[in-house]
């Protein structure tokens, strides 16, 4: 991964096998249509079978959206998708307060890891740009 990438395309393929439920498109920063994939299996399976081919283009839309720094965005997204609930990503991010909050609610009965999904990558951002100004 070059230094200004913020997420990898490698990963963005292995997210699109389980594309038909958005993953993919939530890894790039497109909540929109990826809570639509959700709830329409990638669009009847056509639009995942699309972004097979449009994958190199979410990458790079994401990499001119977002910042890149010292926190890792494919770290961030890991640490959300398998122990969310938890809110590791939200110590990650240095949020210890919300990441303690999540940890007792069980990550405000999951509706905190809905919204961080739909914000992860603003957040990681956000990081990003506060630590490059120090």
């Amino acid at each position: 991964m070059r230094e200004n990438d913020t997420h990898s395309l490698a990963v963005g393929y292995v997210l699109w096998i389980f594309g038909f439920l958005g993953s993919h498109r939530f890894y790039f920063g497109k909540p929109i249509s990826s809570t639509i994939y959700f709830f329409t299996l990638g669009l009847l399976f056509i639009g995942w079978i699309i972004d097979l081919f449009l994958m190199p283009k979410l990458k790079a839309e994401a990499e001119r959206r977002y910042t890149p720094g010292e926190k890792n965005y494919t770290l961030g997204w890991v640490f959300l998708v398998f122990l969310g609930v938890f809110g590791i990503h939200r110590f990650y991010l240095g949020k210890i307060w919300t990441g303690l909050l999540y940890l007792v609610t069980g990550g405000l009965l999951l509706l905190g890891v809905l919204y961080d999904f739909w914000t992860l990558n603003g957040q990681i951002s956000e990081k990003n740009r506060e630590s490059s100004v120090r």
